[in-house]
């Protein structure tokens, strides 16, 4: 598994602390080792999160770190066009972006803290829905 989508609560998790899966799946983004997709809806998303106040007391970084933090990602990112929609598909509206990111990315997974928001779409479509922690045990880390 390389290409994957990262649900926003795995990138504000990572930011959040360095003890946890989300942070060493971010580490294996730096290494190249996972490529992480992304819209520009969704970055937006990445960004307008760790931006807000509650956030930024909670990671400790001012925006500008956030920013810099944020364009490194995005070097890494690989970027997807979604040309085709698939809504609705879930009962989140909010992760219906996620999902079409997967889908018109070939992703080969969701990375996300909530697992049970993409259940409907796992039968429909094939593609793993992963917590951070379960992605390290497939990949052996």
């Amino acid at each position: 598994m390389k290409r994957l989508v990262l649900d926003t609560s795995v990138i504000v998790s990572a930011f959040r602390s360095s003890r946890g899966a989300s942070f060493v799946i971010l580490n294996l983004v730096a290494k190249r080792r996972l490529v992480p997709l992304v819209s520009t809806a969704l970055f937006l998303e990445y960004e307008d999160v760790l931006q807000r106040p509650e956030q930024r007391d909670a990671h400790g970084l001012d925006p500008s770190a956030v920013s810099k933090a944020l364009k490194e990602l995005a070097a890494l990112c690989e970027p997807v066009e979604p040309h085709f929609s698939w809504r609705p598909q879930l009962s989140d509206p909010a992760d219906e972006m996620v999902l079409e990111v997967a889908l018109n990315g070939s992703a080969d997974g969701i990375v996300t803290h909530n697992v049970r928001d993409f259940h409907q779409a796992v039968p429909k479509f094939g593609i793993p829905v992963l917590t951070p922690g379960a992605l390290l045990e497939r990949i052996g880390k």
